[in-house]
């Protein structure tokens, strides 16, 4: 069964707001096993557009990567996120060969 994994791009208007929301989705993530991949290092756009902070974060499938996502404690999370920053997500089923 193929990994899955969480693909965000984030503009964020409010750095120490923002701080709160990290510190909020730390058990969340815990809670379903999920594994940081890049945590908003530093990137070079190459083609197209994207936001100034990009995250990929892995789970051990689709089903846990979604059930995240819909979890009480995420959307807790989330809306402490959405006042102070802009985000694209998308969750992505990873290759399996």
């Amino acid at each position: 069964m193929p990994k899955a994994y969480w693909v965000a791009h984030v503009d964020v208007k409010d750095i120490d707001a923002y701080a709160a929301y990290i510190r909020a989705n730390a058990a969340v993530f815990d809670e379903f096993g999920a594994k940081f991949i890049i945590r908003g290092g530093r990137q070079y756009q190459m083609e197209g557009t994207t936001r100034a902070r990009t995250v990929v974060i892995e789970f051990k499938n689709m089903a846990m990567a979604r059930a995240c996502y819909e979890s009480a404690g995420y959307q807790a999370a989330k809306a402490l996120r959405a006042p102070c920053s802009f985000a694209d997500l998308v969750i992505v089923e990873g290759y399996d060969d």
